[in-house]
């Protein structure tokens, strides 16, 4: 089991970080106080399997006394399993800033006259904390693609190419673009299996099709040139900070072409070490 402490200043970016943890496959839990997480720790032990990734929130509205905090993390490093802790900042002029562009009240505000007070009041009473985190993260001059880069480049499955999702589906233009394509590629150029008597019955998926589709030249050039488009965008889409992107390849009924373009395209996709979901929209429509 794997325990993160996540800890920082208000305004440092633990409610941005906790969001690409979730995604990233953490089960989050917010403000809980330092005497409950032994014994949270202790129930998701137990839980077989189910949170096998645990990330606390924890900040200054829930300490008490920091003594308690540093205790449960001995005992929780000293447990099977892997305990970190991750503190979040910024310099005391960007969290500031953050908090007039929000409007939100610091939570330390209201025992100080002004917000810059507070802001130096917490820095003080959290370096302790800061001292004992394993990762400390300064995000003052990260974007959230960059903050999440970080946190991939930390916790993130080195397999899962950036943790990104790339879904490629087929779909017939006769029945409109899918919504969610982020890229669209049109195949009605190519030989169509359609006017095959023979063919027309089968889907892409079959062999008989594939080979027809990929019998001629231009179909192979064309996929070569795609899957140097697609080598060449997705560690950069991935590093933007996309979770997932959607691919669509499209001919007129999304029978045929579409189909066996799109399958062969996600096997590329797929060995290039991305996580790929394979869909074929209109492939079961009639007519």
């Amino acid at each position: 089991m794997e325990i993160l402490i996540i800890s920082g200043l208000s305004g440092g970016g633990k409610s941005k970080a906790a969001s690409f943890l979730e995604d990233m496959g953490f089960y989050i839990v917010d403000n809980m106080p330092a005497a409950m997480i032994l014994k949270f720790a202790e129930f998701c032990a137990g839980g077989g399997g189910r949170y096998d990734r645990v990330a606390l929130v924890y900040d200054v509205r829930t300490a008490n006394s920091f003594t308690e905090l540093f205790d449960v993390l001995d005992k929780l490093k000293a447990m099977d399993g892997v305990c970190r802790m991750l503190f979040l900042e910024a310099t005391p002029e960007v969290i500031i800033q953050r908090y007039k562009e929000t409007r939100r009240r610091h939570p330390l505000r209201g025992g100080v006259d002004s917000l810059q007070e507070a802001v130096r009041k917490e820095r003080e009473l959290m370096r302790p904390v800061r001292d004992r985190a394993d990762f400390v993260i300064d995000t003052s001059r990260l974007s959230t693609a960059q903050l999440r880069g970080e946190l991939l480049g930390i916790f993130g499955d080195a397999g899962e190419k950036g943790g990104m999702v790339v879904s490629v589906t087929s779909f017939g233009f006769k029945y409109g673009l899918p919504m969610e394509a982020d890229l669209v590629f049109d195949v009605r150029f190519m030989p169509n299996p359609f006017y095959m008597e023979e063919l027309r019955a089968q889907t892409g998926l079959d062999k008989a099709v594939a080979d027809y589709v990929f019998g001629f030249q231009q179909t192979r050039d064309f996929l070569k040139r795609l899957e140097d488009l697609l080598a060449f965008t997705l560690p950069l889409y991935a590093e933007e900070g996309k979770t997932s992107l959607a691919v669509a390849v499209g001919c007129t009924g999304g029978h045929h072409r579409s189909v066996a373009v799109t399958h062969a395209l996600a096997e590329f996709i797929r060995r290039q070490g991305y996580q790929t979901a394979e869909n074929h929209r209109d492939m079961s429509r009639s007519g």
